[in-house]
């Protein structure tokens, strides 16, 4: 590409974002003063990402000049540079830089390390990416586990409020202040609602020998029905040639779901191994054909994803509401579960000031497709209060987006939230095999590597987690020593160009 016209086009990009600049500034004017900045870094990213940028890579680079690849938390500043030096090498007139307020990269490092040191509220000696951990149920009655996670690296303990009870929860709590005051180490709580889950109900089919099963076998093409009437399950009957005579039977935990699930939407039950798609639908019940099974049986309590359906559930359970004073009045940080839209977060913000918890650090959950296509909207509503994150919860996500695109989307959603300065937190199956095993895989080193790029990486339970733990801890120090962030190529974001759209118009 020659120079006039690399210099032209990305010109052009610059004026399209100075043009949107006052419409930006009236759109932040509620955001939280310690974000404002962030937010307006946010917009302009968002105007940027919706251009291909792809073919001005080369040729910067031909240049001397930066690629845009690494522009998400100082979007104007290195775009305006970039412009400047190419008008330098041709000899022509300088503008003088727009009156906006700017980023620059040190600047933009700087606003990331405050907002992830003003959430996490605690910084490692060795590494700046923080350590969290989550509890199982043992350590609420053996304070060594804690206490040798700790020792480990451990610098966040999360309780799951899916799992355990107020008992399990208050004993570990006590423990982590006791550990606390005796190490003088800044050990935060995280407390993860549980938000709406949708699963199959209790499945119990008794045999001509009086054996009880907990599950119905399934095979591709069969049609098995989803009802909201009370059932303990019925299995499909099949003919001598292999054709269904009578349909499988299972209910579901939300039973409200069956509104909202329309014609073809996609069904995915058990972490996706089993897969569907509505055939039909009644007032109280949706037929499913299987398309894929990579299990030979449904059983109880396995999760449903629908990444095709709009659901019209609350974020918040009436058991989630009814725990809340339990979360404020004893964690620093509060995971927020099943959070889809804008509406969400005031949603979660209305209950924060209706209990009196200005302080309170929350951190958004993407786990589903839903919320990663409205993720633009959720940061900026988000940025209303200065104590914020986002946790990347790939097992659901990646469940409902599809495995091949669960990199792509992760990357995504660590570019949107670098461009807001956002601290994020990598999470699901983290060193998995290692914690469970003890052995860990190479696919899950490379995955910490990659993980690197947040500001939290989250591990999970099981026997050997000390030794996950301390493992962790290794490869950090090792690859903060290398990196900051990253660079990459600039392909055009669906995302961006949707958001940018309903935000500021064409």
């Amino acid at each position: 590409m020659r120079i006039e016209k690399l210099c032209n086009e990305l010109n052009e990009i610059l004026v399209s974002i100075i043009d949107k600049e006052s419409k930006i500034d009236e759109t932040i004017s509620e955001i939280d003063e310690e974000y404002r900045l962030s937010a307006k870094n946010l917009y302009r990213y968002l105007i940027l990402r919706s251009f291909d940028l792809r073919n001005y890579h080369s040729n910067l680079s031909d240049y001397g000049l930066s690629s845009l690849g690494t522009s998400e938390g100082y979007v104007y500043s290195n775009l305006y540079n970039v412009v400047k030096n190419l008008k330098l090498i041709q000899g022509l007139p300088i503008e003088e830089k727009s009156k906006i307020e700017i980023i620059g990269y040190k600047r933009s490092k700087e606003l990331v390390k405050k907002h992830a040191n003003t959430l996490f509220n605690t910084v490692s000696k060795n590494h700046f990416i923080r350590v969290m951990v989550t509890l199982p149920d043992e350590a609420a009655y053996d304070k060594s586990i804690i206490e040798k996670m700790v020792e480990s690296g451990m610098e966040i303990a999360r309780i799951n409020l899916s799992h355990g009870d107020i008992d399990i929860w208050t004993k570990m709590i006590q423990f982590i202040h006791e550990i606390r005051a005796e190490t003088k180490k800044d050990l935060r709580i995280y407390i993860d609602l549980s938000g709406p889950k949708i699963r199959t109900a209790q499945i119990e089919i008794t045999n001509k020998k009086g054996t009880v099963k907990k599950g119905i076998p399934i095979r591709v093409g069969e049609h098995i029905i989803v009802t909201k009437r009370v059932t303990l399950g019925k299995k499909s009957k099949f003919g001598k040639n292999g054709e269904q005579l009578t349909k499988a039977e299972v209910g579901v935990s939300l039973p409200e779901i069956i509104a909202d699930v329309k014609i073809d939407d996609i069904v995915l039950f058990d972490d996706g191994m089993i897969q569907s798609v509505v055939v039909s639908k009644t007032e109280n019940d949706i037929e499913l054909r299987i398309t894929h099974c990579y299990k030979s049986k449904l059983l109880s309590q396995k999760g449903i994803n629908l990444p095709n359906t709009k659901l019209n559930l609350p974020a918040l359970t009436r058991q989630d509401i009814d725990n809340l004073p339990f979360v404020f009045k004893n964690a620093d940080i509060v995971g927020y579960s099943f959070v889809r839209t804008s509406e969400d977060v005031k949603y979660l913000y209305r209950q924060l000031a209706l209990h009196n918890a200005p302080n309170l650090g929350v951190v958004f959950k993407i786990e589903n497709k839903e919320a990663f296509e409205n993720l633009p909207f959720i940061l900026f509503e988000g940025m209303k209060r200065n104590k914020i994150g986002v946790m990347i919860a790939r097992g659901d996500l990646a469940v409902e987006i599809g495995f091949e695109r669960i990199s792509e989307v992760q990357n995504e959603i660590l570019w949107l939230c670098e461009a807001a300065h956002i601290p994020v937190i990598w999470a699901t199956q983290v060193l998995e095999n290692l914690a469970k095993t003890g052995i860990p895989t190479r696919a899950e080193i490379s995955d910490v590597v990659q993980g690197v790029q947040a500001e939290c990486i989250m591990l999970n339970k099981g026997p050997y987690i000390n030794e996950a733990i301390l493992m962790l801890n290794n490869i950090l120090v090792r690859m903060e020593a290398h990196s900051f962030k990253k660079k990459n190529s600039l392909r055009p974001l669906n995302i961006a160009i949707n958001s940018i759209q309903q935000l500021l118009g064409k």
